[in-house]
């Protein structure tokens, strides 16, 4: 039950000013408009149409305050791995020398990756092969613990797919990049524990999420509706899309 006659404390009102001025500053942030690597092992391709067309989300879906300084968390954190990594002897490049990301456009910038960085040399008796693909995730702690149980491809199969397709289409431009294994570092926000993992270059999984890329984008632009994920809209996954009410209100 709220409570009507609740006042709002003082840090409770510092905090919502913080939240409104990151809900304005996403809301005001120029759209992402093409399908990126990143998301091509959503389940849902129906989901993957609705953010590559930029369509809007239902209302109340938008990220709030709170999430949006998780991912913020999250990004200072991933900036704190690279700097551990260097100073453990790791050459570690996360910008090109031309300036920009490591990433690729494909399709007429219709597909489109930026990768955390790229290794070229480590510690000798780590044994490791170079060029190396770097990506790095941080996560709460009981997802922390399902990627050391299970490991990355079972645990985060959407992580292992945005894995897959940036060693695949950054070949091209960085050879040898696809021929050794990725260095996939996790981040246990809550302890600030290492998770590393060695990702060998699964080729057919590259493949299916390029096919994917292409299928939802064909089907986008000519206006068709690809299958959802569930039959019915209280499946789990549904309660949590941001276009839930859109989806099951469209053929």
């Amino acid at each position: 039950m709220i409570d009507l006659n609740h006042q709002p404390r003082f840090h409770e009102k510092v905090t919502a000013l913080v939240d409104a001025a990151l809900q304005a500053e996403s809301t005001a942030r120029e759209k992402r408009r093409y399908l990126g690597a990143s998301r091509l092992g959503v389940s849902c391709e129906r989901a993957l149409q609705f953010e590559y067309a930029d369509a809007p989300v239902d209302a109340g879906a938008e990220f709030p305050g709170r999430t949006l300084r998780i991912f913020e968390v999250g990004h200072a954190l991933e900036d704190l791995a690279i700097r551990w990594l260097r100073l453990a002897g790791f050459d570690l490049y996360t910008r090109r020398k031309e300036g920009g990301q490591f990433g690729f456009s494909v399709a007429n910038g219709r597909i489109q990756g930026h990768v955390d960085g790229v290794i070229a040399a480590a510690p000798a008796h780590l044994g490791l092969a170079f060029p190396m693909l770097w990506e790095c995730k941080t996560m709460n702690d009981r997802n922390w613990k399902s990627c050391l149980k299970s490991g990355v491809a079972v645990s985060k199969p959407v992580y292992a797919a945005q894995i897959a397709v940036y060693q695949a289409y950054l070949e091209p431009s960085i050879p040898g990049i696809a021929d050794h294994p990725a260095l996939f570092t996790a981040i246990n926000k809550d302890t600030q524990e290492l998770w590393c993992e060695l990702v060998a270059f699964d080729a057919a999984l590259a493949q299916r999420m390029s096919d994917r890329a292409v299928k939802v984008i064909t089907a986008t632009e000519a206006g068709e509706l690809l299958p959802r994920i569930a039959t019915e809209p209280g499946f789990y996954e549904c309660k949590y899309c941001a276009w839930a009410h859109r989806c099951w209100s469209a053929s």
